[in-house]
């Protein structure tokens, strides 16, 4: 048992995740001081990842070695992004309506404490226009969205790096491709060194989190959170499952060969933690690494459906709370609008709050200071959000692998099978 604990960093984690529970539960002092040990997790995780995306996209596009299929591979990329989150957000809209967690709460808005939301509220006038998001895609220099890690500016970089690269002489291009892969290689290896702290990370992150809002705080907000979890599960199982039988595959068996990602996940509340772990998982089902390395760090930006369920279902989640009746006209504004918004909300500090504040901008009888309802259970949304993301990317990389013809099917479903008979 001693050493199947040594060698599974998924049961590693699971333990943790139990005596963070535990400690957070009967050493309230000593879990609260526990916060940096998460914290620290996550910042070694997110000190690594613009570099990573950088060198994943731009060999994932030189690996195409054909401008008209990265294109073509781009634009159905793309394409499918739209699709799947236009469903999330009219899901997330559909499901407010159909269970109306908001409903009875009747929130008198001039009691509501808004000194927790100024971070979040300056955040959000950067991403109050298309143009705002559009210029906000260009940095300042090349460095600069490295040094501040935003994740758009980079895959813009690296795009057009990629591109370029299929444009100079080939003597020059691999020149570049042998010193980007020399360090895609390194990076990856520290990535591997970071994770071997993964159970630290979520131990000091649940206790920490178990300490501060109680077991009780679940019943606080209960029926968003309960609502939340079951509409990204309908989404993941139902929605993401019928696209997935499409191409031939069985959601369970997927999501069963991810599982020690996922509980990493859970853990952290933050999807980072396992890119490159995730990217290799579908190279080894016989995905082509120029597929992977343009849909998954693309998708991480642009395909947030657990982010897109939460976005619609808590802008009318706080509308019903503040008993404000919201038309057909303000609905449709809210839909394109965060079509728009929800692209821009991996990197950014509070992502979640700062988008509902950049959201509920739209229509002016909505209250910014209505955030302020949601801040106690946002962590625990948190959890279920990044594994719907992170599923919904990997479901992604196969359909758009199927599509292009550059997956093999065999060897993915006999790996799936396998991974099947060892969960069970």
């Amino acid at each position: 048992m001693l050493n199947r604990l040594k060698r599974s960093l998924f049961a590693q984690v699971v333990l943790a995740l139990i005596l963070g529970v535990i400690c957070g539960l009967y050493f309230h002092d000593f879990s609260i001081a526990l916060k940096p040990l998460g914290d620290g997790f996550i910042s070694f995780i997110k000190m690594l990842i613009a570099p990573i995306v950088f060198c994943v996209v731009v060999l994932g596009i030189y690996g195409a070695e054909d401008i008209k299929k990265m294109g073509r591979v781009g634009a159905k990329t793309i394409l499918y992004f739209e699709v799947v989150t236009t469903i999330a957000l009219i899901l997330g809209i559909a499901a407010a309506y159909l269970f109306k967690p908001g409903v009875g709460m009747n929130i008198d808005i001039s009691k509501l404490d808004s000194k927790d939301l100024t971070t979040y509220t300056e955040r959000a006038h950067e991403l109050n226009s298309a143009s705002d998001f559009l210029l906000h895609l260009i940095p300042k220099t090349v460095f600069d969205a490295f040094t501040k890690g935003d994740i758009l500016q980079v895959l813009v970089i690296a795009i057009l790096f990629g591109v370029a690269m299929l444009l100079v002489p080939k003597n020059v291009a691999d020149t570049a491709k042998s010193f980007i892969e020399s360090i895609s290689e390194i990076l990856f290896k520290m990535m591997g060194l970071i994770i071997k702290l993964a159970p630290i990370g979520v131990f000091g992150s649940v206790a920490f989190t178990t300490a501060k809002f109680g077991i009780s705080s679940l019943l606080q907000l209960g029926s968003l959170v309960l609502l939340f979890y079951a509409t990204c599960f309908f989404f993941v199982f139902i929605i993401l499952g019928s696209i997935l039988k499409i191409c031939g595959f069985n959601i369970f068996k997927f999501v069963a060969y991810f599982k020690e990602e996922l509980t990493i996940v859970l853990g952290t509340a933050s999807s980072d933690s396992v890119l490159p772990q995730i990217m290799q998982k579908l190279r080894n089902l016989g995905i082509k690494n120029s597929t992977v390395g343009l849909v998954i760090p693309t998708g991480y930006s642009f395909n947030l459906d657990g982010f897109s369920i939460y976005l619609t279902l808590g802008v009318i989640f706080i509308a019903q709370a503040c008993n404000i009746d919201l038309s057909l006209q303000h609905l449709m504004a809210i839909l394109f609008v965060s079509l728009i918004t929800s692209k821009g909300a991996h990197g950014i500090p509070g992502s979640a709050l700062v988008i509902l504040a950049a959201t509920l901008s739209v229509v002016p009888s909505l209250p910014t200071i209505g955030l302020v309802l949601l801040l106690s259970v946002d962590w625990f949304i948190g959890i279920v959000r990044a594994l719907t993301n992170l599923i919904g990317n990997c479901v992604a990389t196969v359909v758009i692998a199927v599509w292009e013809k550059d997956i093999d099917k065999v060897q993915a479903r006999k790996i799936l099978d396998q991974q099947r008979t060892k969960t069970s």
